[in-house]
């Protein structure tokens, strides 16, 4: 196998890329317009807008790390749940340089997905006190740079997956009544290289 390119690929590629919409007047996404648009999966999650009533919030009584843990069961995942705050792992490297040098089609390739790879970025969340366990492994998709080439696509979230998690819930009818309830907390699990919406 040559792992040079000649030329006439050389030329080729070049053609590919300028016909694709690279430096046209409706911008530098044009490629994109052959592709599904995908629903939106509200991904990621909002933060939600908490009653700052303290009222509300459970007591150390309510926060008993046995009985929480009993009412998760199996569904207590340790990767992505703790009880206390967690410590954050170090940063990954970013993308690296183009090729250069020997073997230059291999390198090419590898440089090219390397570019176009949209991996989750994980990071640890503080729900807040009304949630347990209170801090989850959140994803989220790096939009530092464009995923193609010819620029214009950037990471946008795929695919989630859920976790259970206690929440909170206090209801006013003849007295206050606050119990902890499962619900289910969607995780981004999954970025793919689309047009921006």
């Amino acid at each position: 196998v040559n792992d040079q390119l000649n030329p006439s690929s050389l030329l080729a590629v070049l053609a590919l890329v300028l016909s694709v919409g690279f430096g046209t007047e409706e911008g530098a996404c044009q490629h994109c317009f052959l592709l599904r648009p995908v629903p939106g999966d509200g991904l990621p999650v909002e933060a939600l807008q908490e009653d700052p009533d303290p009222a509300l919030d459970p007591t150390e009584r309510d926060l008993n790390v046995t009985e929480l843990r009993g009412l998760l069961g199996a569904r207590f995942d340790p990767h992505f749940m703790s009880a206390s705050p967690p410590q954050e792992p170090p940063d990954s490297p970013g993308v690296p340089e183009p090729p250069r040098g020997r073997k230059l089609r291999r390198r090419l390739q590898q440089w090219l997905w390397a570019r176009a790879a949209c991996p989750v970025q994980h990071a640890w969340s503080d729900l807040g006190a009304r949630f347990w366990p209170r801090y989850v492994k959140v994803g989220s998709c790096s939009n530092k740079r464009s995923c193609s080439v010819p620029e214009g696509m950037l990471c946008t979230p795929a695919r989630a997956a859920h976790v259970t998690l206690l929440r909170w819930r206090c209801r006013r009818r003849n007295a206050l009544r606050c119990a902890w309830i499962p619900v289910q907390y969607p995780l981004i699990s999954e970025c793919k290289c689309a047009c921006p919406s």
